[in-house]
């Protein structure tokens, strides 16, 4: 079985207990640590900027996956990587110039990811694939943690795991939105290799403990 790494997201944690949930999902052996940037414009909630990121950076050495939910990323991400970020992905929705951001996230030694709204098919990576070190396949529309997964999505996993596959086999393809216990070994079999999970982790009364179930679901 290929490494599948559990990525945690932040944005469903309690940030009054921040650190222990943090500690808790780090002790159970979590791989990224999942942050969610929202700007009130591409998508219809607010969450935080670059100081919180650095902050948070302090309490824990996780691949910091931070997750660009904003129009002209091309304006932050020098930002977000001086605030630890290990992996940077935008929206490909979210600018002109996606090949341009994906490379210059590399030159700032971060790996560049590119997250694909459900409307937007996997056909429009064709030109960029080899530019990306993550495929982000969101399976809800983004903004607001605990949506349903969206059907269609586990189709679209398995066109991206085609196109990785041939094309760029290092690319980590990463999945965000209504994955739990009762999804999460579909979804792994569609081929997504980072999976994202919010309320199904933090929204559970040990996440630590959810952590190391999820984990032991895919091997």
């Amino acid at each position: 079985m290929t490494d599948v790494y559990i990525a945690p997201s932040l944005l469903s944690a309690d940030f009054a207990r921040i650190a222990e949930q943090i500690a808790a999902v780090d002790e159970a052996g979590a791989d990224f640590l999942h942050l969610d940037v929202m700007d009130g414009r591409f998508v219809p909630n607010l969450t935080w900027g670059p100081k919180i990121i650095g902050d948070l950076r302090k309490l824990s050495r996780r691949v910091f996956d931070c997750h660009l939910m904003i129009v002209e990323p091309e304006k932050y991400v020098d930002d977000f990587r001086e605030a630890g970020a290990d992996i940077i992905t935008f929206h490909y929705e979210a600018t002109p110039h996606a090949q341009r951001l994906l490379t210059h996230i590399r030159s700032l030694g971060a790996k560049a990811g590119i997250s694909l709204c459900p409307q937007t098919p996997v056909a429009m990576l064709q030109d960029i694939i080899e530019d990306c070190d993550l495929v982000l396949i969101m399976s809800v529309n983004p903004g607001f943690g605990g949506q349903k997964f969206i059907p269609r999505s586990l189709a679209k996993l398995r066109e991206a795991r085609d196109l990785i596959d041939a094309r760029n086999p290092q690319c980590i393809l990463e999945v965000d939105g209504g994955v739990g216990s009762d999804n999460i070994r579909e979804v792994v079999d569609a081929g997504a290799r980072a999976i994202v999970m919010g309320s199904s982790i933090f929204g559970t009364p040990d996440p630590g403990e959810t952590t190391r179930k999820l984990r032991a679901l895919v091997g």
